[in-house]
Parts: C-alpha cells; structure tokens; sequence
C-alpha cells in the first residue's frame, strides 16, 4: 500500500481506496493532493447555495452531486469537485462517479486556487467536462471555461451583479443569491 506520504507521485485509485477515510485526498496525474483544511464557512454556504439551485432546477434531469463524492477519470485522476453535474446516467455507480462529469463547480479557498486554477483546469479539459466554473467567494465573481474543439478558450468573467449562465443544464442564476447579497439596483427595478 502506497501512502501519499511515502511517495511523490505515481498513485492510482486502488492506492487512494487503501487510504485512511478521516483524510480527504485528491489525484490528479499520479500526484496526491491533502484536502486539508476543512474549507471555511463561507465556502460551504456558496456550495450549498449552488447545489440546491442546480438540483431544484426544473429543466435539470441530470444527477447533481457534492463533494465529497469522488469523481474517477481513470486509474490515475481522482478528485472530489465542489459541486458536478452527470447527464449520462451510466457514469454513477454506487460509490463513485467513472468518467467526466458534463459541469463541475469548484468554489476557490486559499489552500485550493493554484490546484483548481491549474492542474483542475488541465484535468477537466483534457477529460472533455463540458463547463468549469471557478467561484471566488472573496473577490465575489465566478470564471466560466466552456469546451470549445476540446480546449477552454479564456473564460467568461461573471462578477456578482449578474448571471451566471450554466449551458450544460440550461440555468440561469443570479450570482448575487449565491454570495447572498442584495440584489443590484438595475434587478430590483426588473422585477418592480
């Protein structure tokens, strides 16, 4: 058995299922990535806020999940997304997802934004996960890469006044709710 402590790199899935379930992990080329710390308060509220929007969505038949649910590329890309969604229903097995999700959220700490801005953002292309959205709670905007000919052009920059619109399950949803802000001017007098 394999501990990420022992090695560098060069790990797969049956490595990263021998190791202790009180760490959280990730792989990502056969290099092994501590989850610690536990994300803020914060962090959880954006991904809880985003997850009951994508799974309430009428329009969504797909399955929408949460971290800590692992998501398994092959043997040696294993990681655990923020928020995903899965419209190939033949991807969900009992404890895990096999292969790429359609949209994967990642939602940045200060621990996670090289990783996810990074080596995620290779993975998730290179596996052909249709949308990425990257979400900084501090900064209040989200980073949209949608696939275009198996590449992410540069992103589309949503700030937190406006909507982010996720293709894939064909959502709008005002970012100001998912940062729990009041509502910018122009959308009150929308709404009036």
């Amino acid at each position: 058995m394999a501990y990420p402590a022992s090695k560098k790199d060069g790990f797969t899935y049956q490595d990263y299922l021998s190791w202790p379930d009180d760490e959280r992990w990730e792989i990502i080329d056969g290099r092994a990535y501590n989850m610690s710390p536990a994300p803020s308060l914060k962090h959880q509220n954006i991904v809880s806020n985003l997850h009951i929007k994508l799974k309430t969505h009428p329009e969504n038949p797909c399955y929408t999940g949460i971290a800590p649910t692992d998501v398994v590329f092959d043997e040696r890309n294993v990681v655990q997304p923020d928020v995903f969604v899965v419209c190939d229903q033949s991807k969900l097995k009992e404890t895990h997802v096999a292969g790429a999700p359609d949209l994967v959220i990642e939602v940045i700490s200060p621990y996670t934004e090289i990783k996810d801005r990074r080596e995620k953002l290779k993975l998730y292309e290179s596996f052909g996960v249709r949308e990425y959205v990257i979400v900084y709670p501090d900064r209040e905007y989200a980073e949209v890469y949608r696939l275009k000919n198996g590449k992410y052009p540069a992103p589309e920059i949503i700030n937190w006044d406006e909507l982010l619109e996720l293709e894939t399950i064909n959502l709008k949803i005002p970012l100001w709710e998912i940062f729990e802000k009041t509502p910018p001017e122009k959308s009150r007098e929308e709404a009036s």
